[in-house]
């Protein structure tokens, strides 16, 4: 039989010419191959129990060394006041601000109570914290200031009493310097000035166990002194919200008030009489040396306090410089 002619294989299609591309258009992009993204190659199991023990050992050496990091010792014979910070830190201060306590008018009841009270803490005897409050400008900063300095006037170094200033705002770091001061050879008046409380102000509640109430208690060393124009510490509005929206009124107003019952000594300030501000600028004007006619010293002390709306021992001591400058006379005493 014949053998049928083999077949022969199929011709592949021929591959349709590209069409030109339209005038203006971009070239096609060809689409990049895609390609599997190699994920970066993690640690073998074996070794990510001793990268956590290395990162754990960094961690504790670096606290270990943080820790054994002894801050300088704080020398106390540095000087008579200090400055508090929040972060733990006691500044000296070489100079206080002060005024002479001779050279404070007006409040003689208030000058012989707080210096009594002062000189029993210093002396060891038991003594009350003060509170002295009441007008702007009738010298409650300036007779703690001269307080602390005429009580150590006679006193030999290791004896002299410290005055160590706390911020408004750092209350809330109060009993941190509490437990530094706790320790220390000397006695401390702590002094707060403007003390007050406004809004939702909780700080007030750090105060108040540092007064009394908390069970370790005040220091037998420290004193505390502060100043504020309220009597009771905080704003009006505060205790009259607490009687009108609390369940219990009467609690809620004796919890805000009892802040300032724990200052044993109240001291009251106000605002003083004509006289009492012209004896205020006298004694100024004799202390340095100013020499002036006194009627028209006296003429031109009241025109000052007329202008400034009110009479007090800083608005004295304000026209006192103002005189001085006019007058080419520097305020050091004679």
């Amino acid at each position: 039989m014949s053998k049928k002619p083999a077949k022969a294989p199929p011709r592949p299609a021929a591959k349709a010419a590209p069409k030109p591309a339209a005038k203006g258009s971009a070239p096609a992009l060809r689409r990049p191959s895609k390609v599997a993204a190699k994920r970066p190659a993690g640690p073998a199991p074996d070794e990510t129990p001793e990268r956590i023990a290395c990162a754990l050992e960094a961690i504790a050496a670096h606290l270990a060394a943080t820790q054994t990091r002894a801050k300088p010792a704080l020398d106390w014979n540095a000087a008579d006041a200090f400055v508090w910070h929040p972060d733990g830190r006691l500044s000296t201060v070489p100079r206080v601000s002060r005024v002479e306590i001779d050279l404070l008018k007006g409040i003689d009841r208030m000058r012989d109570i707080l210096i009594e009270n002062t000189e029993r803490f210093a002396n060891g005897l038991p003594a009350n914290n003060a509170l002295l409050w009441g007008a702007r400008g009738m010298g409650k900063s300036s007779l703690v200031k001269a307080a602390h300095a005429n009580i150590n006037v006679a006193r030999q170094p290791a004896d002299r009493l410290k005055l160590i200033e706390i911020h408004r705002e750092d209350i809330e770091s109060l009993p941190a310097l509490m437990d530094i001061l706790r320790a220390a050879p000397f006695h401390f008046i702590v002094f707060c000035d403007d003390l007050s409380f406004d809004g939702n102000d909780a700080s007030y509640k750090s105060l108040k166990a540092v007064l009394e109430g908390g069970i370790e208690g005040r220091p037998e060393n420290v004193i505390l002194y502060a100043t504020s124009n309220r009597r009771h510490l905080l704003a009006r509005d505060m205790i009259e919200n607490e009687r009108s929206t609390a369940i219990n009124p009467g609690e809620a107003v004796e919890e805000k008030v009892s802040l300032s019952d724990r200052f044993g000594l109240w001291l009251g300030f106000h605002r003083c009489s004509q006289d009492e501000y012209l004896a205020m600028v006298r004694g100024y004007c004799s202390h340095f040396g100013i020499a002036v006619d006194e009627d028209e010293l006296q003429r031109e002390a009241l025109e000052w306090s007329t202008t400034r709306g009110s009479r007090s021992g800083r608005v004295a001591w304000q026209f006192t410089q103002d005189l001085a400058g006019r007058l080419g006379v520097r305020l050091s005493a004679k």
